[in-house]
């Protein structure tokens, strides 16, 4: 066997941004606030916002704030202080400023797949009623608010969403007679790999990203790992379809095994020996940067159907903006005024899209001549307006509190599964039930 899979994503740019999560830089001089709370100047000028505000953010999305930072404070008489960290330090600093009800900024990211376990600390402000008075819900992707809602309640506003799709160079397919257009399903995805040579290979799956492709895919069948009564769900119909698929990209011996974001994961699309790469629409951006000399060697078609006809539309990664609920009313209201600044407005969106290739959650966006637009890094494909399809397309995911207990017990589990231990039926058993176990929750 060449290796052993398909998608080649650690899964750690699957957020807004594409930095390195386990970066420890905290950004700025450190400072939790400016007073040591909240960090916002209470003196509202009698409008009932505080005049200044911190905001935290990681890598490039702490950079894209700073755009809407910029312009808002040049239309409001208002600070709004962007301090940029490292991923890991920003969430291991929030999490515990939340959990000790101090020094936590006004508004801060929340990864999508974090929400639950940030909203279940009972430290996030609620913001229905914010986001029901502005009447920006539906401009939304639908997909996006069901990681951020608990008992009803909406905890925080969508930035950025992940519309997937694959990437491949016409290169390699064009030489190989491997017609992207003729890919409706995995099957035919593996079909057409086998045409390459023993030294090439059609996509990429290293160890220890099977959870993350798991995920996707069973996304894209609209599953979800509990039920709303709370059993675990993921040793359905949909998951074993999934967990099938995985195995047959991987007896098909059309997937390298290189560990992604590694300068040899970089190399083996820099000089095609990968051909195709499934992932997000964030992507675009990091092989622009790292791989400038493969511009206008790319294209994009949808990730392919599990079966004929089948969807083919998911999510990977994405962020949002939420608010502490330990901040004052005067730094609530500002910062509820400056997030709607940011992302419920198409200028702002565009703006942060432009310059940082954050895919916008706001679909009100989708109609701008931007998504119409040829570009020359896909040899004049429009490929936006792919993304935005997909974007619109993509089901909602549940994410909870014990959302990592799913991905260590698929991660763990689908390996054996590989490795020739176990069946997929057996694999997504197994996981289920260490799940249920570790969870305290039964199954479905």
């Amino acid at each position: 066997m060449k290796g052993a899979g398909l998608a080649g994503l650690a899964g750690l740019a699957g957020c807004i941004g594409t930095g390195d999560p386990g970066s420890g830089g905290d950004g700025g001089d450190g400072s939790d606030g400016s007073d040591g709370s909240d960090g916002s100047d209470e003196s509202d000028g009698g409008n009932g916002m505080a005049s200044e505000i911190n905001v935290w953010g990681w890598d490039v999305a702490a950079r894209a704030l700073m755009i809407t930072s910029e312009e808002y404070e040049s239309e409001n008489d208002a600070t709004v202080a962007v301090e940029e960290f490292g991923r890991s330090a920003m969430k291991d600093r929030l999490q515990t400023n939340l959990l000790s009800g101090s020094g936590a900024p006004a508004v801060s990211m929340l990864e999508s797949v974090d929400g639950p376990s940030f909203i279940d600390t009972g430290s996030v402000a609620p913001l229905t009623d914010e986001i029901e008075e502005a009447g920006v819900q539906d401009d939304f992707v639908s997909g996006k608010w069901e990681a951020l809602t608990v008992d009803g309640d909406i905890y925080a506003l969508p930035w950025d969403t992940g519309p997937t799709a694959v990437y491949y160079r016409r290169s390699v397919y064009d030489e190989h007679d491997i017609d992207p257009d003729s890919i409706e399903t995995w099957e035919e995805f593996i079909e057409e790999g086998q045409k390459l040579p023993d030294d090439q290979y059609m996509l990429n799956l290293p160890e220890g990203d099977l959870s993350g492709v798991w995920r996707y895919q069973f996304r894209q069948l609209s599953g979800e790992p509990f039920l709303e009564s709370g059993e675990v769900n993921i040793h359905n119909e949909k998951s074993l379809r999934v967990a099938r698929n995985i195995k047959e990209i991987y007896d098909a011996d059309i997937a390298a095994n290189i560990e992604g974001w590694t300068s040899a994961w970089f190399s083996a699309y820099g000089d095609a020996t990968i051909a195709s790469l499934p992932s997000a629409a964030w992507m675009e951006g990091t092989l622009r940067a790292e791989l400038p000399d493969t511009a206008g060697d790319w294209g994009v078609f949808k990730i392919p159907a599990l079966e004929s006809g089948g969807p083919r539309a998911s999510n990977w990664g994405g962020s949002n903006l939420m608010i502490a609920d330990q901040v004052s009313d005067e730094a609530h209201a500002r910062g509820w005024d400056y997030m709607e600044f940011s992302l419920a407005t198409k200028e702002m969106q565009l703006a942060m899209y432009d310059e940082y290739g954050l895919f916008p959650a706001l679909e009100t966006t989708y109609d701008d001549p931007v998504f119409d637009k040829e570009l020359d890094f896909y040899d004049g494909q429009p490929a936006r307006a792919l993304f935005a399809e997909v974007a619109q397309d993509a089901p909602g995911y549940r994410f909870t509190a014990d959302t990592p207990e799913v991905s260590q017990a698929i991660e763990t589990e689908l390996q054996r599964m590989i490795n020739g231990e176990q069946s997929p039926e057996e694999a997504v058993q197994a996981a289920a039930e260490t799940v249920a176990e570790n969870t305290d929750r039964d199954l479905a």
